[in-house]
C-alpha cells in the first residue's frame, strides 16, 4: 500500500488544564484535530503535495481516521513561563521536488523566534540532504522572502503557537502539519 499524501495543512492550538494529558487534548481541540488518531511521522514534504487552508483540510478529516502528522508540542506547569511549539517547512518552488518539515519546541522563546528557528531548521535539513552547504544568515533573501540554496529558490513557511503558562495547571501548545492522503 502506497501512502503518498496529496495535500497538507497547518494548524495550531493551546490548552490549559490541571492534568497534562487533558491540556494536550484541549490544544488538539483548539487546533481542530482532536478527533483524529494521530500518527507522528518524520519530516519529508512529498513531491507534488499541495498546501491547503486549515478550513479546507479540517473538512477532509473523518473522526477516528488514522491521520499522519508532523507535530510539535510543549507543556509546562510553571506559571508565567513562555512556551512555544513550531513546525517549519522548506520546499522547492514549482512543487516538483520534495521538501522538509521540522518540529521545534522551546521555553523562553517568542512565537517569532521559535517560528524563524523552525523555518531555518527545515531549510538547513533540506540543504543537507541535497549535499549543499547552508548558512541561514547568508541564504535568506530578505526582499524576496525565499531561501536561495545553491542558486535554486525554495519557499519556506512556519506555523507556531506560543503561550504564557497560567497558574491553573498545565498549559500545552502544539503546532502540526497534517497530511491528507
Amino acid at each position: 500500500m502506497k501512502l503518498l499524501p496529496k495535500e497538507l495543512f497547518f494548524t495550531k492550538g493551546t490548552g490549559t488544564h490541571k492534568d497534562k494529558l487533558r491540556s494536550f487534548e484541549l490544544a488538539l481541540r483548539d487546533a481542530g484535530i482532536e478527533k483524529q488518531n494521530l500518527v507522528p511521522v518524520s519530516s519529508i514534504f512529498p513531491p507534488g503535495c499541495k498546501i491547503i487552508s486549515r478550513t479546507q483540510g479540517l473538512k477532509k478529516l473523518e473522526p477516528g481516521a488514522i491521520t499522519f502528522t508532523v507535530i510539535s508540542k510543549c507543556s509546562s506547569d510553571e506559571p508565567r513561563r513562555l512556551i512555544a511549539a513550531s513546525v517549519g517547512c522548506a520546499r522547492p518552488t514549482g512543487n516538483k521536488g520534495y521538501g522538509y518539515l521540522s518540529e521545534y519546541h522551546a521555553y523562553g522563546m517568542t512565537e517569532k523566534q521559535a517560528g524563524d528557528y523552525a523555518e531555518d531548521l527545515a531549510a538547513a535539513m533540506l540543504a543537507s540532504t541535497l549535499g549543499i552547504e547552508f548558512d541561514e544568515d547568508k541564504s535568506w533573501d530578505e526582499k524576496k522572502e525565499v531561501y536561495r540554496i545553491s542558486n535554486k529558490i525554495y519557499k519556506s513557511t512556519e506555523i507556531t503557537q506560543s503561550a504564557i503558562v497560567t497558574p491553573k495547571g498545565f498549559t500545552t501548545v502544539m503546532a502540526a502539519a497534517v497530511f491528507i492522503t
